[in-house]
């Protein structure tokens, strides 16, 4: 049966930063940095308000990014259990439901981690990382994170129809 045509809404062109709280500084550059060259970010601390069911906000903004921008460190390397590791697991499983050689995920170290010895999902050591010293972002990733949020690709990443396995949206 051939796929019915989607009238889900266009998923935002938007990037979301999930981080350890320990590296919440780091996290917060790389954040305002994306938005200073114009680019949407979801970022935990400026877009959870008090009421806000939290967990289900976040969990929405993960199936519904254009990027997931995992920060990895030591930081996380030394913590064993997380939030964060919630947020990779899903980025993972959504990266599943993606086709091969679209753009999701984008790693970013923010010091010396090694990727081969690193405690994260395996999908995230099949694409290239990116390595900013504490957060502070360049104008030439700020740019590539530019370019693939308008790659017509990534436009196409919307929320995926989760019940076509689950059985539920």
């Amino acid at each position: 049966m051939p796929d019915a045509p989607s009238t889900q809404p266009a998923a935002p062109r938007a990037a979301f930063v999930s981080y350890s709280h320990d590296d919440a500084a780091a996290a917060r550059r790389i954040a305002e940095a994306l938005r200073s060259a114009g680019l949407e970010v979801w970022f935990d601390e400026s877009e959870l308000r008090g009421g806000d069911t939290w967990d289900a906000k976040i969990k929405q903004q993960i199936r519904d990014c254009a990027l997931f921008l995992p920060v990895i460190s030591q930081n996380t390397q030394r913590r064993r259990e997380g939030y964060f590791r919630l947020e990779w697991h899903l980025a993972e499983e959504r990266s599943r439901l993606i086709a091969r050689g679209t753009p999701f995920l984008v790693p970013v170290a923010v010091d010396g981690v090694g990727e081969r010895e690193t405690l994260v999902p395996e999908v995230f050591l099949s694409v290239q990382w990116t390595r900013l010293r504490d957060g502070e972002t360049t104008a030439s990733f700020a740019g590539r994170v530019k370019s693939l949020l308008a790659d017509d690709d990534v436009a196409r990443v919307s929320r995926p129809v989760i019940s076509e396995i689950t059985g539920r949206e």
